[in-house]
């Protein structure tokens, strides 16, 4: 039976009500992060946010309060399940590693994350989209593969490679990809292959370059030495909420 526990803090200015939010992926517990909008009327659209190869953080609740300042509903994933946090690289990519490597298990650890967005009182079952960054965008493209409802799906900076190609036919949401135009760790290769599968399909889709960034671009805590292959780039990091923005904007009309 999920449990929920609600620690309600009011911010004056920009989000009315934001709380951590537990609930269950089998028997584990996990530990999501809720922020609704000051001025909710009905039913809203909701973003579930899915976090990096590092876990939930202060980063995805700050993008969760900045999407519910913008009007919509906005749920963080914990995929790791709580209290589960890597402490550095190595511990993290062993994390993300076990679960992009299988690849069921991850799309029901995100599928109970989405679970909770659907029910919730505040949300349009039928305006759900699902966005995610590096780990997180890998993971938002699978919950789309796994074919449930989505209204959209957006990559930041997320793997494309996939196991199943074939899956991509499962995908009914307009889907966005952000992409670091020189990301060494997502190959040129990797690119055209998802491209390919995804035009197979016939998704509608749109995938951005930007130009000079790497992998790991909206994350100020990745510093800006290109040469490590991940690092921030403030002009992508803009430009790709720009484009996030225009993409909820058509989708949730």
């Amino acid at each position: 039976m999920k449990q929920y526990f609600f620690l309600v803090i009011f911010f004056l200015a920009q989000v009315s009500i934001a709380s951590t939010h537990t609930y269950q992926i089998g028997d584990q517990e996990a530990e999501g992060y809720l922020a609704l909008p000051k001025k909710l009327k009905g039913k809203a659209p909701a973003v579930l946010i899915v976090h990096d190869w590092m876990g939930p953080s202060s980063f995805t609740q700050k993008k969760a309060d900045q999407i519910a300042n913008m009007g919509y509903v906005a749920f963080t994933a914990d995929i790791y399940g709580k209290g589960i946090r890597p402490k550095d690289g190595k511990e993290a990519g062993a994390l993300a590693g076990k679960y992009k490597n299988d690849r069921l298990e991850l799309r029901r650890r995100v599928r109970a994350a989405y679970d909770v967005v659907k029910t919730l009182k505040e949300v349009d079952p039928k305006k759900i989209v699902v966005i995610g960054y590096c780990f997180g965008g890998t993971t938002a493209l699978e919950l789309g593969r796994s074919g449930v409802d989505l209204a959209g799906i957006v990559s930041f900076h997320g793997g494309l490679e996939n196991p199943t190609p074939d899956n991509a036919k499962n995908i009914k949401g307009k889907t966005l990809i952000l992409h670091g135009a020189i990301d060494p760790f997502v190959k040129m290769d990797e690119v055209a292959a998802f491209q390919r599968e995804m035009n197979a399909a016939g998704v509608d889709y749109q995938f951005i370059s930007y130009s000079g960034a790497v992998h790991a671009f909206t994350l100020p805590s990745a510093g800006d030495d290109v040469s490590k292959g991940a690092a921030y780039n403030a002009a992508a990091d803009r430009r790709s909420w720009a484009a996030f923005t225009a993409f909820m904007k058509e989708i949730t009309q």
